[in-house]
C-alpha cells in the first residue's frame, strides 16, 4: 500500500503544471482590481497624505535648502536648479517606494494574514489573475501618489514643460516595474519581517545610486556601470530631460531596461506565488 501511494504522489507530481507555464491570464482580474479600489477609497486621503507627505519633506528640505547651497546642477552639459533636478528624480523614487509597500506590505497581509487570495479563489477567479490585479493595483497606487506630488510641483512652479505628460507615462511605467520587482519578495516572504531586507539591501542603496540626489558622474567608474542598468536609475534618466523640456537621450536602452525587469519580474513573482499555494 505505502509502494502504491508512493507511486500516486509521484505521477501526481509529474502531471502538475509547471510553475514556469506562460500565465493564463484573463479579464477576471479587473473585479479583483476593484475590489482593492472599494477598500482603499474609504482610506483614500489618509493615504494619499501619508504617501505625499515623506518626499515632498525631502523635496522642501533639500530642494530649497541644499539647493541654496548648491546653486546650479549640471545635466547632460545643461546648468539647472537643484531643486528642478531633485524634484525630477525625487519623483521617481515616490513611484518606487509606493508600489513597493502596496505590492509588499498590503499585498501580503490579502495573501497571507487575512487570507483575501484563498476566499477569491473559491470563485471562478485563477490565481494568475489575482496576482495580476495586485500588481496593477500597486502600480495605480503609485500613479495616483506621483499624480499628487506632479500636480504640487507644478503648484511650486517647479517645471512647466509640455512633456511633463510623457513623464507621467514613463511614471507608470515605473509603477508597474517596481510592483513586479515588490511581488517577487512578497512571494517568498515568510512575515513582515522579511521586506526589510528588500528595503535595506535593495531600495535603500537603489535610491543613492540611480540619480535622484547628485549626477551619477560623481560616483566612481565601476560602480557607475552598475548604477547604470537599475531601474530606478533608468526611470530617472528618461523622466529629468523631460522635466527639463527635453527629450532623453539614448531613451529606447532605458525603456527597454524598464521593461525588461518588468516582464521578468513578474514572471518570476508568478511562478514563486505558484510554487507558495501549491506547496
Amino acid at each position: 500500500m505505502t509502494t502504491t501511494t508512493a507511486k500516486g504522489t509521484i505521477a501526481a507530481n509529474s502531471a502538475a503544471p509547471s510553475i514556469w507555464r506562460p500565465p493564463a491570464l484573463s479579464m477576471r482580474w479587473w473585479p479583483v482590481f476593484l475590489r482593492n479600489l472599494l477598500v482603499w477609497r474609504k482610506l483614500a486621503i489618509p493615504s494619499l497624505i501619508g504617501n505625499i507627505a515623506e518626499p515632498l519633506i525631502w523635496l522642501v528640505a533639500f530642494g530649497y535648502g541644499m539647493g541654496a547651497l548648491v546653486g546650479q546642477v549640471a545635466v547632460d552639459g545643461v546648468k539647472v536648479p537643484y531643486i528642478l533636478f531633485l524634484a525630477s528624480g525625487s519623483i521617481c523614487m515616490s513611484a518606487m517606494n509606493a508600489a513597493s509597500f502596496e505590492a509588499l506590505y498590503s499585498a501580503f497581509s490579502r495573501m497571507h494574514v487575512q487570507k483575501t487570495w484563498d476566499g477569491i479563489m473559491n470563485a471562478p477567479v485563477g490565481l494568475d489573475d489575482i496576482v495580476l490585479a495586485e500588481m496593477l493595483w500597486a502600480a495605480f497606487k503609485s500613479i495616483f501618489t506621483v499624480t499628487a506630488i506632479l500636480l504640487v510641483m507644478l503648484a511650486l512652479g517647479i517645471s512647466h514643460s509640455p512633456k511633463l505628460i510623457v513623464a507621467w507615462l514613463v511614471l507608470i511605467a515605473s509603477g508597474i516595474t517596481f510592483s513586479s520587482i515588490a511581488l517577487v519578495f512578497n512571494a517568498l516572504a515568510k512575515g513582515y519581517d522579511f521586506f526589510t531586507y528588500y528595503f535595506t539591501l535593495f531600495m535603500t542603496p537603489m535610491m543613492f545610486l540611480s540619480g535622484v540626489f547628485f549626477p551619477l558622474e560623481q560616483l566612481p567608474g565601476v560602480v557607475r556601470v552598475i548604477a547604470a542598468w537599475l531601474p530606478l536609475a533608468n526611470a530617472v534618466a528618461l523622466v529629468r530631460p523631460l522635466f527639463m523640456d527635453q527629450w532623453p537621450a539614448d531613451w529606447v536602452r532605458h525603456a527597454v531596461v524598464l521593461a525588461v525587469y518588468a516582464v521578468a519580474a513578474f514572471w518570476i513573482a508568478l511562478g514563486l506565488t505558484r510554487k507558495r499555494f501549491r506547496g
